[in-house]
């Protein structure tokens, strides 16, 4: 058994006491963190060596650790290109399903509600015995949103079906609005991410260069339709809904899940463009679709965060907003 690592060292204290390299798991397939009986013996494990409580952390760890390695992988290859075609991510190994609370607006910053439709920990930890929470899930989704959002987030789960809840769900938040909410599960698990030193971990790993743009270029003021992800320009209200409107008549529309909706450089007043947004939103859903925001300007950003009907996500940096519609349409089309 190996020394205990120093508090500083991103690598998970319990487990580096257990002679058990996190960088190795880092690596390997992360699938096998799906696999109910390697679950239910890590949870046990490291319950009997340590407590309840710091098995928590260390399962939060290594969740976000896998979590933050697929996200890099995601963004790094979204627009990666060969001969004008995109490179798109596959699919989150663990299944998110993401949803927005009707008429709640975050207390600050971002926030989204989900679910672990799978509940493979859950279902490991139901025949096991007993209930002890999701914590690999609940990293595993903090690590993921944090890569693909280039922001410090954390997952917590909300429900569960070991104890009996319908469904395994989780709300996430920045890491500021925990703060900000003083929730003290969120405030111990903050203090066990060092967001920066985790990122350190795994760009060590994946050393990559940021993706070339490939085929797509964010000043052409065209609608791009990649399958199930579909990308529309914002030149005015009217214009925005009248491309909306002819896309859903289109048979290349059919497919969509996720539109992305490019403000990059819109101002966004509280009268007309206000509306207009909440009609985009409301339409992309009457499809059956999500709607993300991207690159809203400085100056619009009050207005669009006190939209009364809000899109799934609103993100800063246009491309990785559509790293994100990748993700999220994958995650859709996961069987449940």
């Amino acid at each position: 058994m190996s020394a205990v690592k120093d508090a500083a060292d991103p690598i998970p204290r319990a487990l580096a006491a257990l002679g058990f390299d996190p960088r190795a798991v880092l690596v390997k397939e992360p699938g096998v963190l799906l696999d109910p009986k390697f679950l239910s013996a890590l949870h046990a494990e490291l319950e009997r060596e340590f407590g309840s409580d710091e098995a928590t952390t260390t399962l939060v760890q290594i969740g976000f650790l896998h979590g933050l390695q697929d996200a890099t992988r995601a963004v790094q290859g979204a627009f990666a290109a060969e001969r004008g075609a995109a490179l798109l991510p596959s699919a989150p190994p663990l299944a998110l399903r993401f949803q927005i609370q009707p008429g709640a607006l975050p207390p600050a910053g971002f926030e989204v509600h989900g679910s672990w439709p799978e509940h493979s920990e859950a279902s490991a930890l139901s025949a096991a015995g007993g209930h002890r929470a999701c914590s690999l899930s609940a990293g595993y989704t903090s690590g993921w949103l944090s890569g693909i959002l280039d922001a410090d987030i954390l997952a917590l789960e909300t429900g569960c079906v070991s104890r009996g809840d319908e469904a395994c769900q989780f709300v996430a938040r920045e890491a500021e609005a925990w703060r900000d909410a003083d929730d003290a599960e969120a405030l111990a698990l903050l203090d066990a991410l060092p967001f920066d030193a985790f990122r350190d971990v795994v760009h060590a790993e994946r050393p990559e260069a940021a993706p070339a743009a490939g085929a797509f270029d964010p000043d052409a003021a065209v609608v791009h339709v990649w399958g199930a992800v579909m990308v529309i320009p914002f030149a005015g209200a009217e214009e925005a809904l009248r491309t909306l409107h002819t896309m859903e008549r289109d048979p290349a529309s059919r497919e969509v899940s996720v539109v992305v909706i490019d403000l990059s450089g819109a101002i966004i007043d509280e009268a007309f463009g206000a509306v207009a947004l909440e009609q985009i939103v409301e339409t992309v859903e009457a499809w059956g679709a999500e709607a993300i925001f991207a690159d809203v300007s400085p100056i619009s950003e009050r207005v669009v965060a006190g939209l009364e009907r809000q899109p799934l996500l609103i993100h800063k940096d246009l491309r990785q907003a559509i790293a994100v519609a990748f993700q999220i349409a994958e995650a859709r089309r996961r069987p449940v």
